[in-house]
């Protein structure tokens, strides 16, 4: 069940993190100019996580006496704790959005790839992350990749753009990139000092207050932009049409619903680093999926790229593999001499 959650939590990371860029950029390239907005589209479909929140909840009831049954299972450390990464993450979401208005989604997918050395060295730093030459190998492909990558992304720059704002834009999701990977370790960090048993329910709970407190942040920044006064306006002159511009919206808030649930998910079953592994590993996709909607270009750079990936990829789940097969003649002793417990509690 474990592996199962998992790889289903890995799809819906796929779904989020490729769909989430190519949404946002669609806004901005047809008209659309409210960053604060983009990022509030980010985390603002949380209210989604309500439904599976109270799915856990029947199923609780039915499964556990109701003295026992909560509606809600985090506790106020936890609480606060989540408040504090949501706020950060609103942040994140800021910065990520203002790189978005400003470059071309195969650009932002590269440099965000290098999100990945940042979640390495916070995750050594923040719960003590124990590397492999494998993992490793991974993280120096995978880096290299996005090193490739950059060679030729001054070419890159759109049309009517200047100079600086490209910087600028490029400078900014660099800071996302990084943000976001001392976030990955932090709710890592979070799971193992929550002194309360993590289930599958309570992480979908962390998800809402994170999503919730990010949402406020950037509520908080649209209101002192005005964007609630200039949104039905540029809604109207939006080139593909008023009704295409809420689409567009509601469907990325729903999309960036799908990213954050993968990413908590499989720090859940696995950790920071392997959810950091498997943005990194979707950024050939992004960039392929890039070229066919928005005809970008897709030079040599991104071929070997993609290839640099897809091996980075492969020896991280090799070495896994591997290891799994070392490591079962000794917990095959360990079950003997006392009772095991799992590392991923599936409960609701």
């Amino acid at each position: 069940m474990g592996k199962l959650l998992l790889v289903i939590n890995c799809f819906i990371l796929a779904i989020g993190h490729c769909g989430g860029p190519l949404m946002m950029r669609l806004y901005f390239i047809h008209g659309g100019k409210r960053v604060w907005f983009s990022s509030w589209l980010e985390t603002g479909g949380w209210p989604i996580i309500l439904f599976p929140i109270a799915c856990a909840y029947l199923h609780r009831s039915r499964t556990q006496p109701s003295a026992e049954n909560k509606l809600f299972l985090m506790k106020p450390r936890l609480f606060i704790a989540a408040a504090v990464i949501g706020i950060l993450t609103g942040v994140d979401d800021y910065i990520y959005a203002y790189g978005v208005a400003r470059l071309p989604v195969s650009t932002v997918a590269l440099i965000i790839a290098s999100q990945l050395v940042f979640t390495a060295v916070f995750a050594f730093v923040l719960v003590k992350q124990k590397f492999t030459s494998y993992s490793i190998n991974a993280v120096f492909l995978l880096t290299m990749g996005a090193g490739v990558l950059g060679l030729n992304t001054i070419s890159d720059r759109p049309k009517n753009e200047s100079y600086r704002e490209y910087v600028l834009g490029f400078v900014m999701t660099v800071g996302a990139a990084a943000l976001y990977g001392f976030i990955l370790p932090l709710v890592e960090l979070t799971y193992k000092k929550a002194k309360q048993e993590i289930s599958y329910g309570l992480v979908l709970e962390i998800q809402a207050v994170m999503c919730l407190f990010a949402t406020a942040f950037s509520t908080i920044g649209m209101l002192v932009n005005n964007d609630f006064k200039v949104i039905p306006k540029e809604a109207r002159e939006f080139v593909l049409g008023e009704t295409k511009y809420y689409t567009i919206a509601i469907m990325s808030a729903i999309v960036w619903q799908c990213f954050y649930l993968g990413v908590i998910g499989i720090i859940f079953c696995s950790s920071s680093l392997v959810s950091g592994i498997v943005i990194a590993v979707l950024l050939p996709v992004t960039e392929i999926l890039a070229v066919i909607f928005y005809k970008e270009s897709f030079h040599a750079e991104k071929g070997v790229a993609l290839a640099l990936s897809l091996w980075g990829f492969l020896s991280y789940f090799c070495g896994e593999i591997k290891q799994s097969k070392i490591n079962k003649p000794a917990l095959h002793l360990l079950q003997s001499e006392m009772p095991s417990v799992p590392n991923c509690q599936i409960s609701v």
